[in-house]
């Protein structure tokens, strides 16, 4: 695993940012999802939504972008409001890294800022939990998988911050709303915790205010 070189100054959020891109995003996984596609078509077509909007770090409000000096952060940014989807960002600080967890729905990572490595595991005949394969990186634009039923994909992994001395962040769209989901932790050793992950945020960035954009009059 390697880290990106640490620049001299480290990026920071637009003070005006276009959540227009945003509100295009939500728009149009609604849209998909609305089509009940089966699931590898839902994430085939759902990554090349969220590659779009990941390969421009000009949207995100800085509210949704603030590390913890002691752990990762999970930003609501939308929830479906019939619970078929839900939009995160990921906040990871220097050194920062998630236990061993699944999801139990399908979910897509884009990669905004920095980079995060993710370590695939896999449950060993005698019911422990060992690393699959070599960790991946993402780097900004790029976008990752995970799904509880395509075993060539998996849901269960280890997500660090790769970008040693700063902030990484990741946007996550998952078939739910995540942070309601009663998911799991697990130790090497098999030992399973149930969880619920929640949000780090109590107010939601305001997309659907197009006052300076409104829609001619009838």
């Amino acid at each position: 695993m390697s880290a990106l070189p640490n620049p001299s100054t480290p990026p920071t959020s637009p003070s005006a940012p276009h959540t227009a891109r945003l509100r295009h995003f939500v728009q149009q996984l609604a849209a998909l999802v609305e089509q009940r596609l089966p699931e590898p078509d839902t994430l085939t077509q759902g990554a090349t939504l969220l590659r779009t909007l990941v390969a421009h770090d000009d949207w995100l409000p800085d509210t949704y972008a603030q590390p913890h000096p002691d752990r990762y952060q999970q930003y609501l940014l939308h929830a479906d409001a019939l619970g078929r989807f839900s939009v995160v960002s990921f906040v990871w600080g220097p050194g920062q890294a998630t236990p061993i967890h699944d999801h139990t729905v399908w979910g897509l990572i884009g990669m905004l800022r920095g980079a995060e490595d993710s370590q695939a595991y896999a449950r060993t005949p005698d019911g422990r939990w060992a690393p699959q394969g070599a960790p991946v990186q993402l780097q900004p634009g790029q976008v990752e998988a995970v799904s509880p039923n395509d075993p060539a994909i998996g849901d269960v992994h280890r997500v660090s911050n790769a970008w040693e001395g700063h902030t990484s962040i990741s946007i996550h769209v998952y078939g739910a709303n995540i942070g309601a989901v009663q998911r799991s932790v697990y130790l090497e050793d098999g030992t399973r915790k149930p969880f619920i992950s929640g949000y780090s945020n109590s107010t939601l960035p305001n997309l659907w205010d197009l006052s300076k954009n409104p829609a001619p009059a009838a």
